[in-house]
């Protein structure tokens, strides 16, 4: 089963290292991490039939749960009127996914497992990132706890895609492709918005773009280069290309210079 929310030290809470910023991004996070049952729904439909797989989703589920009841409880020790639960009920009633469909939006099971891995890809990096950025002890220990789950989900769906028929080069480069593109889509928007604006303006209304662009220029500044080269590795992995070689370099500069980019227009 892991941790427990037991398992971590509140008493050490330091209200005086609590970062505004690292606050609004620790309470989007918390929304999306508590959202897991949609994702756990939808895969049960995707993988219907493969009961040894959707057991671990199931887990896999508990955990993500997990992260965001620990994120969600920092959250309201560090801002005692942000109230977790309604700020949830928020997001949930924003933001949707087809929790009813019975085949990949990829396209085949090899590419939802390839899609996972890029948003465990995603997800690992951040709270590592997060938890380098933040001198708030118990944020730390969280987000070290959670950097670490998100790894080992990465493996989980990167040993179910071992055991299917390998995808064409092509096919892996898209569907990762198009995958990290997505991290800029309305669930993150919407997650900032429930949890920083309409809390404090009920009367509030979510603007597409704006509440995701606000949501990235904190979240980038969070990032630095060992961030993305760790990144990097585990998304050529997922496409079955080996990291540390030019490729990994190449890619790793590109996508570092976006970051610094992005972070200095938004300053």
């Amino acid at each position: 089963m892991g941790w427990t929310l037991d398992d971590i030290d509140w008493r050490a809470f330091d209200a005086a290292r609590v970062d505004p910023d690292l606050l609004a991004l620790v309470k989007a996070a918390a929304l999306v991490e508590a959202n897991a049952d949609d994702y756990v729904a939808y895969l049960r439909g995707v993988f219907a039939g493969d009961a040894a797989f959707l057991a671990q989703v199931e887990r896999w589920g508990i955990e993500e749960a997990r992260h965001g009841a620990a994120l969600g409880r920092w959250a309201m020790h560090a801002d005692p009127d942000w109230d977790f639960d309604r700020a949830l009920n928020d997001f949930r009633a924003g933001y949707h996914i087809d929790t009813q469909a019975t085949a990949s939006i990829r396209g085949c099971l090899g590419g939802e497992l390839l899609a996972r891995q890029v948003v465990e890809t995603g997800t690992s990096s951040f709270y590592t990132a997060l938890r380098d950025a933040s001198t708030e002890p118990v944020l730390r220990g969280i987000a070290q706890r959670i950097a670490a789950d998100e790894f080992a989900h990465y493996r989980l769906f990167a040993r179910a895609a071992a055991t299917r028929a390998r995808l064409p080069l092509r096919t892996r480069l898209r569907v990762a492709a198009t995958r990290f593109a997505e991290a800029g889509d309305d669930e993150l928007g919407w997650a900032w918005f429930a949890a920083n604006v309409l809390s404090r303006d009920p009367r509030a209304t979510y603007a597409p773009g704006i509440h995701t662009r606000a949501y990235a220029a904190r979240a980038l500044r969070l990032y630095r280069r060992t961030h993305i080269d760790s990144g990097v590795a585990m998304l050529l992995r997922a496409v079955s290309l080996a990291p540390g070689g030019m490729l990994h370099r190449a890619v790793s500069g590109m996508l570092w210079a976006v970051v610094r980019t992005r972070v200095a227009f938004a300053n």
